[in-house]
C-alpha cells in the first residue's frame, strides 16, 4: 500500500538527538514531527502493549543504521537569507504533505478501506 504522506528518506537512528537508541528521533525525522510527541506516543503505547513496544524499540535499535553524520562547516557556512529560505521551502513540503494527508484521509479510498478493516 502506498501512502502519499509517507517520506522517501530512508529511516535512521537519530543518536545525536535521541535519548536512549536514538530511534523515537529517527522516527521523528522521518515523518517530520517533533521527537518530544514520538517519544510520549512510544510511552502512551507501554500502557497497552507494554512488552511488544519495548520489543519493537529495542529491535529498531539494533536494525536501523545510525544516522550519517551532518556536515556542521555546511550548516555554518549557510547566509541567513539561504537559512530562511531553506526553512520556508521545509514548511511548504510539510504543508504539502499535510494537505495530501488531509485528502487521503478525507477520500472515499480511506473510508472504504476503513469498513474493510473492520470486518
Amino acid at each position: 500500500m502506498n501512502l502519499p504522506f509517507i517520506s522517501e528518506k530512508p529511516l535512521y537512528r537519530n543518536s545525536e538527538n535521541g535519548k536512549i537508541l536514538g530511534v523515537c528521533a529517527g522516527i521523528a525525522d522521518y515523518a517530520g514531527v517533533p521527537a518530544n510527541l514520538v517519544r510520549l506516543v512510544a510511552i502512551l503505547s507501554t500502557f497497552g502493549f507494554f512488552f511488544v513496544t519495548i520489543l519493537v524499540y529495542i529491535a529498531l535499535g539494533f536494525i536501523l543504521d545510525k544516522k550519517p553524520q551532518s556536515s556542521r562547516q555546511d550548516q555554518a557556512t549557510l547566509s541567513i537569507d539561504e537559512i530562511l529560505q531553506q526553512a520556508d521551502q521545509t514548511l511548504k513540503e510539510s504543508e504539502q504533505r499535510l494537505q495530501k494527508m488531509e485528502g487521503y484521509v478525507t477520500s472515499e479510498t480511506f473510508s472504504v478501506r476503513s469498513r474493510f478493516r473492520k470486518l
